[in-house]
């Protein structure tokens, strides 16, 4: 149901059942799915793909281009998946040729005033409270959640099932289960009550914890502390996933509070 003080491009894919409020501006080459609603003064530009059920709320902007100099007008997405709420304010842009695509998943929160830049990965079941930040080529992962205000630098990785506090700055990789504090930003603990409202069990959170000792209270350097934790503890999926992390952290991991 469109309204006719809305503007849509005749070439724009919009399913029957999405509701478009007034003054919406929606470009060519854009694609929405069943059960959409979008509301007022939202403006979604060229290679904006918003899924079912989703809910964009007034002001939004998704698809615009990247706020980067090497952005030459390739032809980029900005893909935003099922159930997600993209509330006021909120920006996404789209791609550049690193990545070709900036994605937000499913059944994800996007609180008012949220910037994701282009190429970023934000999984799905994620929470970014009002006013967070994420430059360009962040990853998110699922059940992630970030407190307002935080500020996260290029290229970071958070991993999934992390809890960040509000007014954060992140220049770190956050690895998986975890809750980011303090100033500066450090590791104060397993994430174990978002664990368990997720129905981690004991045994699983405690294994987790076991693994952070290594990493976070042995005196340990990084290395050293994930070859005790392969030679000694278990292996399991949360140990693996945990490691895999590490390994592959290209800004290195949340320092240990001092």
């Amino acid at each position: 149901m469109k309204q006719p003080l809305a503007y849509v491009h005749p070439a724009a894919k919009i399913a029957s059942s999405v509701v478009i409020d007034p003054f919406v501006t929606i470009d060519a080459d854009v694609e929405i799915g069943e059960g959409t609603r979008i509301g007022s003064n939202v403006t979604i530009m060229e290679g904006a793909r918003i899924g079912r059920n989703c809910t964009i709320f007034p002001g939004a902007v998704i698809g615009a281009v990247p706020q980067d100099l090497k952005f030459k007008g390739e032809k980029t997405l900005a893909i935003i998946g099922d159930n997600t709420t993209i509330r006021e304010c909120v920006t996404v842009n789209r791609g550049t040729a690193a990545k070709d695509k900036t994605v937000v998943g499913s059944n994800t929160l996007i609180m008012a005033y949220c910037h994701v830049a282009h190429d970023c990965v934000v999984g799905d079941n994620v929470i970014m409270s009002n006013a967070t930040q994420l430059a360009g080529e962040v990853v998110v992962d699922n059940f992630a959640v970030i407190g307002g205000g935080t500020l996260v630098h290029q290229f970071c990785h958070i991993g999934p099932h992390v809890m960040v506090q509000g007014g954060a700055l992140i220049n770190k990789d956050i690895p998986p289960y975890v809750k980011a504090a303090r100033d500066p930003i450090s590791y104060v603990g397993v994430n174990s009550i978002g664990l368990r409202r997720r129905n981690f069990t004991n045994e699983q959170i405690n294994e987790i914890q076991d693994i952070y000792r290594y990493l976070y209270l042995s005196g340990l350097n990084v290395s050293d502390a994930v070859e005790r934790i392969e030679a000694e503890l278990p292996a399991t999926k949360e140990r693996d996933e945990i490691i895999l992390f590490i390994r592959n952290s290209k800004r290195g991991i949340l320092r240990g509070y001092v």
